[in-house]
């Protein structure tokens, strides 16, 4: 053979070889690569699940009812005028808080002022009249006493008396009437509380025939509250009140802040159609938090129970009731309870606990009956 056939031959020997050698490792690889991912999914098996905790506790807590209810103001007045008159004053800002007595609007008065000078002068005139009747009373008295005047003309003197004394009087009353018409030409708030928008301006000509308010003041401290539960509550808020216990809390939509008040009523009918009873609580309402026309949820607390406690977001529901996941020894484990009520964020086990478990609170999707878990530090319920 030649040399220059045995250098191709050579070559294609080691372009073998090399590929052979490529092969093994590719294979070696892969089995390393396999060896390590079944030991990672062992060990992520293995791995314990972070799950937030807190304690199960035993405390005194309200018992309370829960309702649908309606702010409504106790007083509302509509301002109207009481003379036919033009208006040339508005005093408030639309909208403004008004205390009781604060003027609001101011009334043209001129006819009413004119027509008083004018009953004032009556009255003077009628009380000349009626001094000088009495001075001829006294002279044909002398005069009739010594037969030198005729009797009726004493009688006629005296009549004139009764006449001018009865004009002065009729006048004074009709002045007083005048000067109470007069106070109706400057209007003030009857009560205190917040003023509409006024629905008239200067100008305007006002009568007491309208039927349209100038203006409506409502009383916003305090308010009510009224809301409705069924009639089979009626025993135990009846207790409530009767002890006094029997307190509301207003939760307003979007607000933090709640407003609390006292049951004053119970409506002294229930609905037949409904068989819901309408209860009404008294808010003071200082700080205006109740707007009335507002729809609030009414929190009605009853009495205080002792019971076992734990955060609303440990109870989890199964097709077979509810139950909670309790850490044992680094493991969850399913513990069936019974719920009584819900009280804000907490709830209350009436049955499955007595106070002290760690109760697993977040994390309880990837959790079944035997799974380890890695708890954060316990927490008391509702913190």
């Amino acid at each position: 053979m030649s040399p220059d056939r045995k250098i191709p031959m050579l070559q294609r020997k080691w372009l073998i070889g090399g590929a052979a050698l490529a092969l093994i490792g590719t294979a070696v690889l892969v089995r390393v690569w396999t060896t390590d991912g079944v030991a990672a999914r062992t060990q992520g098996q293995a791995r314990a699940v972070p799950v937030e905790t807190a304690t199960a506790e035993r405390k005194t807590m309200p018992v309370q009812l829960r309702a649908l209810g309606t702010v409504t103001p106790i007083a509302s007045v509509a301002i109207k005028a009481q003379v036919d008159t033009t208006i040339t004053g508005v005093r408030f800002r639309d909208g403004a808080r008004v205390d009781k007595g604060d003027e609001l609007f101011t009334l043209d008065c001129r006819q009413i002022e004119a027509d008083m000078k004018r009953v004032e002068a009556v009255i003077n005139g009628a009380q000349a009249t009626f001094e000088q009747a009495q001075r001829d009373v006294e002279r044909y008295t002398e005069l009739a006493a010594r037969n030198a005047t005729p009797i009726v003309t004493l009688n006629n003197a005296q009549t004139q008396v009764n006449i001018s004394k009865a004009t002065a009087e009729s006048n004074r009353a009709q002045l007083e009437n005048l000067k109470v018409q007069l106070g109706f030409c400057t209007i003030r708030a009857p009560i205190s509380g917040r003023i509409s928008m006024a629905n008239v301006k200067v100008g305007n000509f006002v009568r007491q025939a309208d039927t349209s308010p100038m203006a409506t003041i409502v009383q916003t401290a305090p308010v009510y509250v009224s809301f409705t539960v069924p009639q089979k509550n009626l025993p135990d808020i009846r207790k409530a009140i009767a002890a006094e216990t029997a307190t509301v809390e207003a939760v307003i939509p979007g607000e933090d802040k709640r407003a609390n008040g006292q049951v004053t009523m119970i409506e002294n009918t229930v609905d037949m159609a409904t068989g819901m009873a309408t209860i009404r609580a008294t808010m003071p309402n200082k700080d205006e938090l109740l707007w009335p026309g507002t729809l609030v949820t009414a929190d009605m607390t009853l009495r205080t129970e002792e019971g076992v406690v734990v955060p609303s977001t440990a109870v989890q529901v199964s097709q077979s009731g509810n139950f909670v996941f309790i850490v044992k020894d680094g493991v969850a484990k399913v513990q069936n309870v019974q719920v009584e009520r819900q009280v804000g964020r907490e709830t209350i086990i009436a049955s499955g606990l007595s106070g002290g478990e760690t109760v697993i609170t977040d994390g309880q999707l990837l959790l079944s009956d035997g799974t380890r878990v890695n708890p954060s530090p316990p927490k008391v319920a509702g913190s």
